[in-house]
C-alpha cells in the first residue's frame, strides 16, 4: 500500500523525542513492505485531511500548544470527518488536549479546541512529571511512559488506559489515562509512547490497515531492540509498584 503520514508541527510540538512516534510508525510500515509519505504541516501550512492514513502531533510547552492551537482550529472539522471516517490519529503529551473542548490555563484564561471529543483540561501551577504504568483494554500487556504535565483532564469517556496502577492519569494519581475512540489514539505518556510500548505501536499500525479495510500481516518481523527495552521499563516499574 502507499500509505500517507501527516506529522503536525514538528517544530514546535516535539518535546521529549515525540517525532520517534511517527519515526517509527513509519519503518513499522515500510518494514511490512509499504510505501510511507510523511506530509510536515509548519504553522501557516496547508493540508489535506482527506484520504490520510495516519495523522499526529506530538508533545509541546503549554505555550507551543496554544500557539499550535491558534492555527490547528482552522483543521477542527477535517479533523473530526477524518476521525469519523476512520483515519488513525496520535495526539501525544499536550496535543491530546487540543481534541477537547477548551484548555484553561493557570491564570484563568481559557481557549477553544476544536472539539473531537467533550472532554477540558484546566492547568495547575503545580506539575504533574512522574513514570506511569497502566493497562489498556486493546491488548494484555501494560503500557508504560513517562508524564510531566499540569494539565487536568475531566471528561473522557474513553480512555486509552482504563487503569493506571502507578502514576498519574488524566484527573491524577490512579485515574484512567489518555483518550481513545474510533481509530483515534491520545494519550500525555511521553518517551514516546510508541517506541516505548511496542503492543501499542502494533495496535496503531493495525488501525492504519483497518483504514484501508484490510489486516495487519500475521508475519511480522520483531524488533529485538525495543521489546527489549520495553522489558526493562516494565520490570522495573512492576517491582516499584510492589514495593
Amino acid at each position: 500500500m502507499e500509505l500517507r503520514l501527516i506529522h503536525f508541527y514538528p517544530d514546535l510540538m516535539s518535546l521529549y523525542g515525540s517525532r520517534g512516534n511517527i519515526a517509527v510508525l513509519r519503518r513499522y510500515m515500510e518494514r511490512l513492505g509499504n510505501a510511507v509519505t510523511v506530509e510536515v504541516v509548519p504553522l501557516g501550512g496547508e493540508a489535506d485531511l482527506s484520504g490520510a492514513d495516519f495523522i499526529f502531533m506530538g508533545a509541546g510547552t503549554e505555550r507551543a500548544a496554544r500557539a499550535a492551537m491558534g492555527d490547528f482550529a482552522r483543521f477542527g472539522e477535517a479533523v473530526k470527518a477524518a476521525a469519523e471516517a476512520g483515519a488513525a490519529m496520535l495526539f501525544a503529551g499536550t496535543a491530546m488536549e487540543l481534541l477537547g473542548a477548551s484548555v484553561t490555563e493557570a491564570d484563568g484564561t481559557s481557549y477553544a479546541c476544536v472539539g473531537l471529543a467533550g472532554f477540558s483540561t484546566v492547568h495547575r501551577e503545580s506539575r504533574m512529571a512522574e513514570d506511569v504504568y497502566g493497562h489498556t483494554d486493546l491488548f494484555p500487556q501494560a503500557v508504560v511512559g513517562f508524564m510531566n504535565k499540569c494539565g487536568v483532564i475531566s471528561g473522557v469517556e474513553t480512555p486509552l488506559l482504563s487503569s493506571v496502577e502507578f502514576g498519574a492519569g488524566n484527573e491524577g494519581p490512579g485515574t484512567p489515562e489518555g483518550f481513545h475512540w474510533k481509530n483515534v489514539f491520545a494519550s500525555e505518556l511521553t518517551g514516546p509512547i510508541l517506541v516505548k510500548n511496542p503492543k501499542l505501536l502494533e495496535a496503531v499500525a493495525a488501525a492504519v490497515y483497518a483504514r484501508r479495510g484490510a489486516a495487519l500481516p500475521e508475519e511480522r518481523a520483531a524488533d529485538p531492540w525495543a521489546e527489549r527495552g520495553y522489558a526493562v521499563t516494565e520490570e522495573e516499574l512492576r517491582r516499584r509498584l510492589a514495593q
